[in-house]
């Protein structure tokens, strides 16, 4: 027996036509997303497996479209992302993507980074994305990405030319591996105005690099922690899931993450999506249980944590579609309890909706806020006044010890759903000046064939410059 419980659109696998699409339960509750092609047949992806319920987890918002859209709808979403005037959420972090060499080669690689990489963008290019963000609305949370965005040299100027147009949080999404060894490069991005690094961190155990990422990295992993503590960075630890790779592991991630506090703000999930590039290949269809969805995630963190941290203290999001990722936020105190500052209400259904760029502006600044380091307890006011108590030591760990985990569950050709695609609030600064949603821009079909990523030419001023 089974209930449709609602319809949107995706696209086929096999060649990325645009066809409808439902979101099905299953006894059991385990939702899958089915949609039909009409040369290429039928398609049956999980996407829901597990509590909390599927349907506990919708947050109603009105959209808020584009200040600025730069692109014409002609064809209709995924086609005309530029950002298009019928998206229905606002940026509220853009990925530059300054490079796409690599000194590693991952076999999985959302980017397919290091395979023929053009040559890097110049500085007046750069420059000429950070004056397009303005024009879209921003500044915006700034994800400095590739590639690896540390085999620039310059990357400390970059950060400098997005300081000088306004944009003051630059996030470092990186392997680590230059800044584990190279403190003095390290020290550049901080003195330029580096706010966070999030630190790729698959595992606490080196057979799982060796599966993900081709080596074994703990070591210079710990090195960048390290060295981030020495100069007060935040670190944000990302690790891709893997069923039957890591998944066993995320008890062990989030101890380890609690362990390396305040340097340490965080841990972002994020479940394995195939795009890119991934170990199983092209053209083999990722069968169910090659995947973890959200509540799977959930359920593993408060199991393998022992119930440290409770699947009810993570929440839908507020910003993106609330199918797309959680989010709960602790502050831990110095006996290791961890306080809960979310909690998920599953049986509330009168909240009411909110504005979707209000949701996108709350993520971007509780991101800047509490992804970077704290202040040292110094410089703190309440540290040296007269004690209040247990209310008084709270405060005191909120400011130094706020500790966040979350999850993001990006789309493939298989899971893609255009309702969530038309809320999406992570865009990547695409090389001839658009504005294009993460999952569209990542996104190939079986055989490996983007949509966007590398059929795009360069922007010259503010002139779109558009091909194949």
């Amino acid at each position: 027996m089974n209930t449709i419980l609602s319809h949107t659109e995706s696209v086929c696998p096999e060649c990325l036509a645009r066809i409808p699409a439902a979101r099905v339960m299953y006894d059991g509750g385990d939702v899958y997303l089915e949609k039909d092609c009409p040369d290429h047949g039928h398609f049956k992806t999980i996407i829901w497996r597990g509590l909390p319920a599927f349907t506990s987890w919708v947050k109603p918002k009105t959209p808020t479209y584009p200040k600025n859209p730069f692109t014409e709808v002609k064809r209709g979403c995924p086609y005309d992302c530029g950002l298009c005037a019928e998206h229905k959420q606002q940026s509220c972090c853009v990925l530059l993507e300054v490079t796409q060499r690599c000194d590693l080669h991952c076999p999985v690689c959302f980017a397919d980074a290091a395979n023929n990489p053009p040559a890097d963008l110049t500085h007046e290019e750069i420059n000429a994305w950070f004056e397009r963000l303005l024009l879209a609305g921003g500044p915006f949370n700034i994800q400095l990405s590739g590639g690896e965005p540390c085999v620039r040299n310059d990357l400390p100027e970059i950060i400098k030319i997005g300081r000088s147009h306004g944009f003051n949080f630059f996030q470092l999404n990186t392997n680590g591996l230059r800044i584990a060894r190279d403190f003095e490069y390290l020290s550049a991005l901080k003195e330029a105005g580096l706010s966070t690094v999030f630190l790729q961190f698959d595992g606490t155990r080196d057979e799982i690099f060796k599966t993900i990422r081709g080596r074994e990295l703990l070591e210079k992993k710990m090195a960048v922690i390290e060295n981030c503590g020495k100069l007060n960075i935040g670190v944000v630890l990302v690790p891709t899931l893997v069923p039957n790779v890591n998944t066993d592991n995320i008890g062990d991630i989030l101890r380890l993450a609690l362990a390396n506090m305040p340097t340490v703000r965080g841990v972002h999930f994020q479940p394995v999506s195939y795009f890119g590039r991934y170990p199983q290949g092209f053209p083999e269809t990722p069968t169910d249980d090659m995947r973890i969805t959200i509540p799977e995630v959930i359920q593993s963190i408060e199991s393998q944590t022992g119930g440290l941290i409770q699947a009810g203290t993570l929440c839908p999001p507020g910003g993106e579609n609330a199918l797309c990722s959680f989010h709960g936020n602790y502050v831990l105190m110095a006996d290791g309890a961890l306080k809960p500052l979310t909690r998920h209400k599953e049986d509330s259904c009168c909240c009411q909706p909110i504005p979707a760029a209000e949701g996108a502006s709350r993520s971007r600044e509780f991101v800047a806020a509490h992804w970077s380091s704290p202040a040292p307890l110094a410089d703190l006011p309440v540290i040296g006044t007269p004690s209040f108590g247990e209310w008084d030591v709270f405060l005191e760990r909120k400011r130094t010890h706020t500790f966040c985990v979350s999850g993001m569950a990006f789309q493939d050709a298989w899971t893609l759903d255009l309702d969530r695609l038309r809320e999406c609030y992570i865009h990547t600064a695409s090389p001839d000046g658009r504005l294009v949603p993460f999952c569209a821009y990542n996104l190939t079909d079986k055989y490996g064939r983007s949509l966007y990523r590398n059929t795009i030419l360069k922007v010259e001023g503010q002139k779109l410059q558009v091909g194949d």
